[in-house]
């Protein structure tokens, strides 16, 4: 069995991972980041087009490859053990990456956190967990956010 976990390095994505470690045999674990190509942001908000620099696409996937790595490494420390990660560029949409990534390496199990970074874009366009969950042909796990005491 594979457990594949998306991490967006949002507070969710870091319970959704402790949780796996806590609840899930030790089994081989990808923990993949989805980034944004400049050229797909520019598409979804070509008002922004101006505002862009176009050495960003370089600066994010830097980024999103540093969110994969301390995702695996939070894995590790949460007590899994067999830990790769993957950061991926999302070409059509997030939930649709995710989903075409556990399918390409025959996951058992996508575990994901119930809200990103994304925030009102979030609300906006539907939850990526959402989708994923409606999408995806094999078991998905949704970890809620963790309780606050407000």
């Amino acid at each position: 069995m594979t457990i594949l976990v998306a991490y967006d390095g949002s507070a969710d994505a870091r319970s959704a991972i402790e949780f796996a470690a806590k609840h899930l045999s030790a089994e081989p674990t990808v923990v993949l980041t989805v980034w944004e190509p400049l050229l797909v942001q520019l598409r979804r908000y070509p008002l922004a087009a101006a505002a862009l620099d176009p050495n960003t696409g370089d600066e994010t996937q830097a980024l999103a490859d540093q969110h994969a790595k301390e995702g695996a490494e939070l894995a590790i420390a949460s007590g899994l053990a067999d830990v790769t990660y993957r950061a991926v560029a999302d070409n059509e949409s997030i939930w649709k990456t995710i989903v075409d990534v556990a399918d390409e390496i025959g996951a058992s199990l996508i575990v994901t956190g119930s809200r990103g970074l994304a925030g009102v874009r979030s609300v906006l366009l539907g939850s990526v967990s959402n989708h994923v969950l409606h999408h995806a042909h094999r078991p998905t796990l949704i970890v809620p956010p963790a309780k606050t005491n407000h």
